[in-house]
């Protein structure tokens, strides 16, 4: 395993809730990555977020630890979840709050 790679996994690990997105929490730089954070806030998850644009290791790093090509990228408890379009399809149909309040009640 490369450092990238250990990088990602003690981040996975470090947190319940990881968001890789491009811009921040407070500044999303593409709409796909804005739309996340936007799930995200409205679950009130309390979640960590890695800014893929400063650092090209970690944006190309991450696509190939998920084996997912896009960005954003969100992982649950050391889970791979998904992107933008499944976050939106997991928060549609009730199945992300469940997951984000599951965490809560531990």
């Amino acid at each position: 395993m490369n450092n990238t790679q250990t990088y990602l996994t003690n981040l996975i690990s470090e947190h319940r809730i990881v968001l890789f997105m491009k811009g921040s929490k407070d500044f999303p730089q593409c709409g796909f990555s804005q739309q996340a954070v936007q799930i995200l806030q409205h679950l009130d998850a309390d979640y960590h977020t890695v800014n893929v644009l400063e650092n090209p290791e970690i944006r190309e790093g991450v696509k190939t630890f998920s084996q997912w090509p896009t960005i954003p990228q969100l992982y649950i408890d050391q889970d791979f979840i998904g992107g933008c379009d499944i976050m939106k399809e997991m928060f549609s149909s009730g199945e992300l709050q469940k997951l984000v309040e599951s965490l809560k009640t531990e």
